[in-house]
């Protein structure tokens, strides 16, 4: 399925490709399709490809000298394309604590929508979800299908310190915090999970394209997976990923 895009210069050396402007998945897998054929097409100039939801900055090592010609040559592989092989996804099962100190915003949360503690729990851990990019922060997973009846705008007045681990509602958007940070979404959760570390390659394991669903723990079993996370205890494969 191929999209109408829009194709402009962003700066002197990247090139920026937009979609319609929706959260789509039939969109986000035409941009991770492009990317990956930019990527795996011998485009020697080109040095970083990053998505997001409906748009792809493609940057190239120099200065571009000919920019109708970048357009056409980019518009030519985007034509050419195979139909959607874009890269193998998995589904991860990402613990979260939505009890106490880790829902510091769920009592308020709960008033705004109108919803039960215990039913926004369940809402949010029913969905599978789709991580659309990367971005923010390294390592913070943007994530799409979140269920209409938990949608809210972000706080008016951000919070300056939140947790490493939140997982909190902005909008019609869901996502977790890989680090402390400020930030204005709803802190519904904790994940004691390490989404990022520059240590590892790639640093963050889950990738655009991916599935997540949360799982629901107590702050005892919160506590036991970040103990075994610190004593490289912790089976990855066994106790995240969903065959």
């Amino acid at each position: 399925m191929n999209f109408k895009l829009k194709f402009s210069q962003y700066n002197e050396r990247a090139i920026l490709v937009e979609w319609p402007a929706i959260i789509d998945e039939n969109v986000l897998h035409d941009v991770l399709g492009f990317k990956n054929r930019i990527e795996n097409d011998a485009v020697k100039e080109v040095v970083e490809v990053v998505s997001s939801y409906s748009s792809l900055l493609v940057f190239y090592v120099s200065t571009i000298g000919n920019v109708n010609d970048v357009f056409l040559r980019l518009k030519h592989l985007y034509e050419v394309q195979d139909s959607v092989k874009y890269l193998d996804t998995q589904t991860f099962n990402i613990p979260v604590c939505y009890e106490g100190e880790f829902a510091v915003d769920l009592e308020n949360y709960s008033k705004e929508i109108n919803q039960s503690k215990n039913e926004i729990i369940r809402l949010h851990s029913a969905t599978s979800y789709t991580v659309y990019f990367i971005g923010f922060l390294p390592g913070f997973l943007y994530l799409g299908n979140l269920d209409p009846s938990l949608y809210l705008d972000r706080k008016t007045t951000p919070n300056l310190n939140v947790k490493k681990g939140s997982v909190a509602i902005g909008g019609k958007q869901t996502g977790i915090y890989p680090q402390d940070s400020p930030g204005g979404w709803h802190i519904i959760g904790n994940s004691p999970l390490e989404l990022f570390d520059p240590k590892q390659n790639p640093p963050c394991f889950i990738k655009a394209g991916d599935k997540i669903k949360f799982d629901p723990i107590s702050t005892t079993e919160h506590q036991k997976i970040r103990e075994e996370i610190r004593s490289s205890n912790f089976n990855f494969e066994t106790r995240l990923v969903d065959d």
